[in-house]
């Protein structure tokens, strides 16, 4: 590998002489120029990766070389020499994109260290474009992040049924991001300048459902003051996605059958239907063949979705991905957060590679989403994480202990840590968990129930799902899904 080449413009024949040999024994090669017209002429003829220039000089000032390097040569850094006095000027340099200055007079392992800080930007930005690239040739479906093997087949399959417009089933644990492949698919597809409409089977009262899906006319209900469209004649052009579809009542399954069948939807209380064009993508994180084989979901509507389907792999399955994902969230938040995060120490994220993360990417997501928010300098440390993460609460930690644990147990545990973090507050604890409080609220009258019956506290036996709310693309693990 070649030394960093630094280019030192200055008036001053003997600065310029003895910056050469110091930086010279630092191990960079200089390239020296004396004076500002000299100096634009190494620009146009030489690739460099540090500029040092004087401010004031007879000629070209410092000004006039660090808008040519600019314009030349975007990627190298300008450090501005200054004299004493001088210093808004300086950091009027600093406005106008330098990236350092120094005061004269300066010791020489001063501008050693600022070459060097310089190096090293341009070496993390540089990694950074060529990550982006990476993720981006592996997977350009918006937040979707993997460059596992497992998901590069779920990347593919993505790429070949956004093609069509046969209807999906797509499967895994809550929090693998069953939604973000949904909105992959119809963003990539003919139907991506109609509506996305999501609507979460488990998170609307049955009562409501139908009304949700179909629409209904005035007067077709106490209360129904107004017409209103369903949500499968909103989707009209685009996509439905019925998350947690394994919920829906079996009679608003025969509905929607029907609908899929005719492509005409008939709002509630109304004897004309409406010819719609539409296309469903479907997600569940049970088992579908096993809820069609308890007599639980309709077989007929289960063929009818399942022409193509998908299973998303849980994130302590995808391994080499923890690492893009932990990046991906740090950048992402730390935006939103206004935060100068921009990395995690290799502690920090030995921890996070340790743990099983029942709750999948959200969870991940969390973690990082508090990190941003107490990381007291640019790089997340060990202390930054949640505490679970390292003092084995629960045992959760223990990778060893975890292994030997069902994943109802770690599924339990997270939701009891995070109860215990709101202080028993069930709505703070479903927010954050992704989940309507009235699944909490199910599962504490479960346990009353084994409580007063005298059997074992087991929350999860025939558990209804634990979901997502509309829109969310990631949630808390399915207590009862079959997958692995």
């Amino acid at each position: 590998m070649s030394p960093p080449r630094i280019l030192i413009v200055d008036d001053d024949a003997d600065m310029v002489s003895l910056v050469r040999e110091e930086l010279g024994h630092h191990g960079f090669e200089v390239l020296p120029a004396r004076s500002g017209t000299e100096g634009l002429q190494v620009l146009r003829d030489q690739p460099v990766d540090v500029v040092v220039t004087d401010l004031r000089m007879q000629d070209n000032d410092g000004m006039e070389i660090l808008r040519a390097t600019s314009d030349i040569q975007p990627e190298a850094k300008v450090i501005m020499i200054t004299a004493f006095g001088s210093i808004a000027s300086a950091i009027g340099a600093m406005r106008a994109g330098a990236f350092d200055y120094l005061s004269k007079p300066f010791e020489i392992e001063e501008l050693a260290l600022a070459v060097q800080k310089a190096m090293e930007d341009t070496r993390l930005r540089r990694e950074n474009v060529l990550l982006r690239g990476e993720v981006e040739r592996r997977y350009q479906f918006g937040n979707l992040i993997g460059a596992s093997r497992v998901m590069g087949v779920v990347f593919d399959l993505i790429r070949r049924v956004a093609g069509s417009d046969i209807n999906v089933l797509i499967t895994g644990e809550s929090g693998t991001g069953k939604e973000l492949v949904a909105k992959a698919i119809h963003y990539n597809s003919e139907r991506r300048r109609a509506r996305f409409v999501p609507i979460n089977c488990a998170g609307i009262p049955e009562t409501l459902l139908e009304s949700e899906l179909f629409g209904y006319v005035r007067g077709a209900f106490t209360g129904a003051t107004t017409s209103r469209k369903g949500l499968i004649e909103e989707a009209h052009g685009g996509t439905l996605f019925l998350d947690e579809i394994a919920e829906m009542p079996m009679l608003l399954q025969a509905k929607l059958l029907r609908v899929l069948e005719d492509k005409e939807v008939r709002p509630l209380g109304s004897n004309r239907g409406a010819v719609i064009d539409f296309r469903v993508i479907a997600a569940s994180n049970r088992d579908p063949r096993a809820q069609v084989t308890a007599g639980a979901f309709r077989e007929d509507l289960f063929f009818r979705l399942n022409v193509a389907s998908f299973h998303l792999p849980p994130l302590r399955k995808r391994g080499e991905d923890l690492r893009l994902l932990v990046r991906h969230f740090i950048g992402k938040h730390a935006t939103a957060q206004g935060r100068p995060v921009t990395g995690i120490s290799r502690e920090a994220l030995a921890l996070l590679e340790a743990y099983p993360w029942p709750g999948n990417v959200r969870e991940l997501e969390n973690a990082i989403e508090r990190a941003v928010a107490f990381a007291e300098s640019e790089t997340i440390q060990p202390n930054d994480l949640p505490g679970f993460l390292h003092e084995g609460r629960g045992n959760i930690v223990d990778v060893g202990v975890a292994r030997a644990m069902t994943l109802k147990d770690l599924q339990e545990q997270y939701i009891a840590r995070i109860l215990e973090e709101t202080g028993g507050d069930r709505d703070k604890a479903a927010r954050i968990l992704g989940v309507h409080p009235r699944t909490l609220r199910r599962r504490d009258q479960r346990m009353e129930r084994a409580r007063q019956s005298g059997g074992t506290q087991t929350p999860f036996p025939g558990d209804p799902t634990v979901t997502a709310r509309p829109g969310d693309g990631q949630s808390v693990p399915s207590p009862t899904s079959s997958n692995p």
